[in-house]
């Protein structure tokens, strides 16, 4: 008997009714008796050559209406697993070549170099020759940059690239890259240039060194230009960066605001935040910079959380920490006075546990957007907003 894929799971395999697994399955589509796949309304033909192979994308063969019920299902499933509902609001998606930052692997392979993402479940590089997720600016680097790496790394070493977009152009890093003599130091310099390189940097293990920086390097955020650390963190896409922003600005309207885990201020300057507080020494004090009338502090919310003492100057707190979460801070808000909190996350499943926190305190799970920053692949992020 044929079975119906009615959903797809967390890593993105598609399920039927029964409970089984299928690879490249999304709802609406049906499992024969003999182990085919026959497509369903659902079901789109991926549009890059380096799909099934390549792990930069899991979902291009689901379309857009599959992809939005995926990330719904997502956050319920997380939520669910709390014994929690709320309104989930309509998911955003990002739209194809529009990821501002990336983080790829290159290889010296004979007398060339392969530059891309991981395969599937693998350590194996899948040397990009298209990508559907990545801005053009950053896509049109990847022919030069495999060109410049076949020179500079010895046989069959790897290395790490990171390109951001900011405000002057691409930021690359190259990490486990080590150029050695002149003609290296040089070879990296007319790479730069030719390439119009708002800054290059490498790390040979010790941390960012500079090489190339015309101008500083900042990114624009809510009007204010931030100066931006080497390997510093953005939100992946401008657009979901608006999402997100969005979501926090209804939830922080009108209130004396804390900005927790604030990174570079995207939230903390979108709304007025009058303290911020962030664990990264670069990323505090080029905010500080950038905002010397807010209240910063460079703090580690881990070991350090905000005690119910120093809650309760704020009407609303911001939550935006690493994948995960944040239980430590979560359990003072949870006895403390704060009337909103927006919490943005990365990861439904801590995210979903430090709500089951904040409601057993007393707070309300008022609404959850999902947002697909990620285009194609199965990273959730949201937006969440809690009451008391």
């Amino acid at each position: 008997m044929n079975e119906l894929i009615v959903r797809i799971a967390a890593r993105g395999d598609g399920v039927t009714d029964s409970g089984r697994h299928v690879a490249f399955g999304v709802p609406g589509d049906a499992l024969l008796e003999d182990g085919a796949l026959a497509p369903g309304p659902h079901h789109q033909e991926p549009p890059c050559r380096h799909f099934h192979e390549c792990g930069g994308c899991q979902l291009q063969h689901a379309d857009d209406e599959a992809y939005r019920g995926y990330l719904v299902s997502r956050v319920e499933t997380a939520l669910a697993q709390h014994e929690l509902a709320a309104e989930i609001r309509e998911p955003h998606l990002s739209p194809p070549r529009s990821r501002r930052r990336a983080t790829l692997r290159a290889l010296k392979e004979g007398k060339g170099a392969v530059i891309g993402f991981n395969a599937a479940k693998s350590h194996q590089i899948v040397d990009m020759r298209e990508c559907h997720i990545l801005r053009p600016e950053l896509f049109t680097l990847i022919a030069p940059l495999r060109a410049l790496l076949a020179t500079l790394l010895p046989a069959r070493r790897t290395a790490e690239v990171h390109m951001t977009l900011v405000d002057q152009g691409a930021d690359l890093l190259l990490k486990g890259v080590d150029p050695d003599g002149l003609d290296a130091i040089e070879a990296l310099n007319e790479f730069a240039g030719a390439n119009a390189i708002a800054r290059l940097a490498i790390d040979r293990g010790l941390g960012p060194e500079t090489m190339f920086e015309p101008d500083a390097a900042t990114v624009t955020l809510s009007g204010t230009a931030v100066a931006f650390p080497s390997g510093g963190f953005l939100q992946a896409t401008e657009d979901g960066e608006r999402a997100l922003v969005d979501s926090v600005a209804q939830v922080c309207a009108g209130a004396r605001t804390a900005d927790l885990f604030s990174g570079l201020g995207t939230f903390a300057l979108a709304v007025g935040a009058r303290y911020a507080a962030e664990a990264s020494r670069d990323a505090a004090a080029a905010l500080k910079r950038a905002a010397p009338t807010m209240a910063l502090e460079h703090r580690d919310l881990y070991r350090r959380p905000l005690d119910t003492k120093e809650l309760s100057s704020f009407d609303a707190v911001i939550l935006d920490p690493p994948r995960a979460g944040a239980e430590e801070q979560i359990a003072a808000l949870a006895a403390s006075r704060v009337s909103r909190i927006a919490y943005v996350s990365c990861n439904p499943a801590t995210f979903s546990r430090d709500a089951r926190i904040l409601v057993d305190g007393g707070y309300k799970l008022d609404w959850v957007k999902p947002v697909g920053q990620f285009r194609w692949s199965t990273h959730v992020e949201l937006a969440a907003a809690f009451s008391r």
